[in-house]
């Protein structure tokens, strides 16, 4: 049989409907690369391959009727731990929660088994998307394909490191302050959180203000093959928006005329030189594809504290009890945070929210000049599994070393990662793309010239290298 590690969403799919291999024998294939592949890298904190092969069967019957719902139909994935499936529990990351069966599904779970998705399992997550690393006192830590040594990063580390060990071509994760593109940077994979409520969140989240949902893939391609299946109005969630559903896969294949700001520290980063010179090269290649692309030094001063204050509070308020009575389930470093959050008074947290409307006014205003922005996604390549902050960021919490993620979550708009190269220890390295309100197209227009270009001239893009991983079972 073909090796079926690392191939696209669409030649898995494609392969599906010629019947060159059906939904059953990839899901035997997929549990034998998991048996080889979880021991090492830590990736699940669910599975139920039982409920697997139901789906599985059914989605081959429909191919052999020749009914077969989409690409997604047989295909399998995974849904990370912060996010309702009916049938599994929904732990958080966390010992805090308990080993209860959801009794319904997440709203982009429903629309995955609607359109034949076989889902393998819950992905791990640190404690309740607290931290942008891959560890969790629940499920230990989470290990990077690249180099075991290494997080994935977070908090959708599980997700992103199946999809990166070529265990499933995509993976469900959210995005609170960086979370899907966190981890698609340090390992190699193109993420997108879309704009916000794009993706209905139900039930409500802990931090119902700023969570997105979104995919892990591949490529740009598969990503938007998935985000177009999830998106969509959903009247449970007061935020989803309502509008008709884009087809994002076309989006890749239209040249738009784009005009983008790149800044390579937004005003107030420090990025290690070798990820500045990688991400700078591929936007010189993206002015080099007819983008017009203009360096600002400066747009804005670091939101960190008003990020903080939302997110960890709301998160604290969920936990309250926890921190106050149990402490000592609790990561300590999270542990930290929610206190800090929950000092706040009503005056200050207040005072933080109308700071983030007029934040979220100010980059409306920028946007009106620019289609994108382009930064890089991180400020480093991936560092030492285990650690909280890469080394030299110690001034930073677990959050706010990532620089570059959490600003774009306080304004809900499209944000992705593109992978654009690889350190001299061939770790990938990814260029942040955030588009202007609703402007999922241009995110999708520029990442697909750029997977074109560069798989014409052999440059960095997904599925280019692999990982060093020994992901075969034979």
């Amino acid at each position: 049989m073909t090796d079926l590690a690392f191939l696209t969403l669409r030649e898995i799919s494609g392969a599906i409907s010629r019947k060159e291999i059906s939904p059953v024998e990839l899901l035997d294939d997929v549990i034998r690369r998991y048996e080889a592949l979880e021991p090492r890298l830590n990736m699940f904190a669910h599975v139920d391959f039982g409920a697997a092969r139901r789906d599985a069967k059914a989605a081959e019957a429909r191919v052999l009727r020749n009914e077969r719902l989409g690409e997604l139909d047989g295909v399998p994935t995974s849904i990370k731990d912060l996010i309702a499936v009916r049938g599994m529990p929904q732990r958080f990351g966390s010992r805090v929660t308990a080993d209860t069966p959801m009794e319904a599904d997440a709203p982009a779970v429903e629309r995955l088994r609607a359109a034949g998705a076989v889902i393998l399992g819950k992905s791990t997550t640190s404690e309740f998307g607290c931290k942008a690393v891959g560890d969790s006192p629940l499920t230990g830590i989470t290990r990077n394909p690249w180099n075991t040594a290494l997080t994935p990063g977070g908090s959708s580390c599980g997700a992103a490191a199946m999809v990166a060990a070529g265990l499933v071509p995509y993976a469900i994760g959210t995005d609170g302050g960086g979370s899907i593109r966190i981890p698609a940077a340090l390992c190699g994979l193109f993420g997108i959180k879309a704009q916000f409520g794009r993706v209905p969140v139900f039930p409500t989240s802990a931090t119902p203000t700023l969570a997105h949902v979104g995919p892990l893939a591949r490529n740009a391609d598969d990503a938007a093959i998935v985000l177009s299946a999830i998106a969509g109005f959903d009247k449970r969630d007061p935020f989803s928006v309502k509008d008709d559903n884009p087809r994002f896969l076309a989006d890749t294949r239209i040249s738009r005329k784009l005009k983008a700001a790149w800044s390579p520290t937004l005003g107030y980063g420090r990025v290690d030189p070798e990820v500045a010179a990688l991400t700078e090269q591929a936007v010189l290649n993206i002015e080099q594809m007819g983008v017009d692309v203009e360096l600002v030094e400066t747009v804005m001063d670091d939101p960190i504290d008003l990020w903080t204050a939302e997110f960890y509070a709301g998160v604290g308020t969920k936990l309250r009890d926890t921190v106050e009575t149990r402490p000592e389930l609790i990561d300590p470093t999270v542990l930290g945070l929610l206190k800090d959050a929950l000092q706040q008074n009503m005056r200050t947290y207040y005072e933080s929210v109308f700071a983030r409307y007029a934040f979220r006014d100010r980059m409306r205003a920028f946007f009106e000049e620019y289609d994108l922005l382009l930064t890089p996604t991180l400020p480093v390549a991936a560092f030492e599994a285990g650690l909280d902050v890469p080394p030299g960021y110690e001034d930073r919490n677990a959050v706010s070393w990532a620089t570059f993620t959490y600003p774009f979550n306080l304004t809900g708009q499209p944000g992705a990662s593109l992978p654009v190269g690889y350190t001299a220890q061939g770790l990938p390295v990814g260029l942040q793309i955030v588009a202007s309100p609703y402007g999922e197209a241009s995110i999708f227009s520029l990442a697909g010239r750029y997977e074109s270009a560069s798989l014409e001239t052999d440059q960095a893009t997904p599925g280019v290298r692999r990982p060093p991983i020994n992901n075969r079972t034979s």
